[in-house]
């Protein structure tokens, strides 16, 4: 006999249909591990002193730290609510009923609604696997996946809060992603291959599950996406202060005095951090040294590839697929980028 947890509601008031394995959660840290990272850095601190906690490297790294968390937390709660609403809420066959059936249509459409559907980075896997499961064409899936993370208004709005008096910002990121997403769709219409596929289900479900209230499918899901991303916007946050910190002035001005070397470290830079959507706007604005079509790169790059998103396309779709994807969409972004850049910024 199945288990419960295997039987996954694909409509509401459709018979569930057995998908396999269950779905497992991503896992926090065994709290021996935690304890024990809570008492080394304890123990460093005695052993170490205090002093260096008042040297003024020290004290700027802690302030531009704490700047960026606080500003973007607000939108990294908002952004993980809609989410989690989005998850437990809107009902599963949502896309087959307003997608038009051509898939070279479906793609677009599927890219603008990223704009009114909006979810972290660290869920649209998942989402857009469930899409695939549930009878969406793989390029429309891809395009979400891309655009949803990027130009929802949550981001938008942080967006325009990180760069005050910058409207054109804002555009720039909202039709630069958005083309990017397309591009991305039409280009596995052309050249995507569905043996690059690999869907598992590693990762949480999205959509009402039988036998769980969707205030509960609320709650677990607002706690996984709030967790993780908040995880990472923090390691971003900190990562960026010490960027600014420690990075000598003259190697920054090799790299920011040249628009294309600029453009490609800052691109570099937003797939190494993996900082939240919600969150990277602020961490854009804190690089001022760059050109604006630089943080527009890394903006645009972000959302869509970084090391835990690769991480996360390949443990759902397969590494034939994740290495294909993330490297196409990282030259199409970056390439859109300047593109869009250059004529509005």
């Amino acid at each position: 006999m199945k288990k419960a947890d295997d039987l996954v509601s694909v409509t509401d008031g459709v018979a569930a249909v057995p998908l396999g394995p269950s779905v497992r959660r991503a896992r926090a840290w065994p709290l021996g591990a935690a304890l024990a990272l809570t008492g080394g850095a304890t123990a460093l601190l005695l052993l170490a002193g205090t002093q260096w906690l008042n040297h003024p490297a020290v004290q700027a790294w802690r302030t531009v730290s704490l700047a960026i968390t606080v500003q973007a937390l607000p939108f990294l709660l908002l952004g993980t609510a809609l989410s989690g609403a989005i998850n437990a809420f809107v009902p599963a066959d949502l896309f087959t009923r307003v997608l038009p059936r051509r898939p070279a249509l479906a793609v677009p459409v599927a890219g603008a609604a990223g704009a009114i559907l909006p979810g972290c980075e660290c869920a649209s896997v998942p989402v857009a696997s469930s899409l695939i499961r549930r009878g969406v064409t793989p390029a429309a899936a891809f395009t979400f996946l891309l655009s949803a993370p990027a130009i929802n208004p949550v981001v938008l709005t942080a967006t325009a809060v990180a760069f005050p008096g910058s409207p054109a910002m804002v555009v720039a990121r909202l039709v630069a992603s958005l083309g990017t997403a397309a591009v991305m769709g039409w280009l596995w219409l052309w050249l995507g291959k569905e043996e690059w596929l690999r869907p598992l289900l590693r990762h949480r479900h999205t959509g009402h599950r039988h036998g769980h209230s969707r205030w509960t499918e609320f709650r677990l899901g607002f706690q996984h996406d709030f967790l993780h991303a908040g995880g990472f916007l923090v390691l971003g946050a900190m990562a960026a202060a010490t960027f600014n910190v420690t990075v000598p002035g003259s190697v920054l001005d090799t790299f920011s005095g040249t628009p294309w070397l600029a453009v490609l470290f800052l691109a570099g830079l937003a797939v190494l951090l993996a900082v939240c959507s919600e969150a990277d706007a602020f961490v854009a604005a804190s690089l001022t040294g760059f050109p604006p079509t630089a943080r527009l790169a890394f903006l645009v790059v972000g959302p869509m590839v970084d090391l835990k998103l690769i991480a996360l396309q390949a443990g759902t779709f397969g590494r034939a697929f994740a290495w294909r994807f993330s490297t196409a969409t990282t030259v199409v972004a970056v390439a859109t980028s300047v593109l869009i850049g250059g004529a509005l910024l």
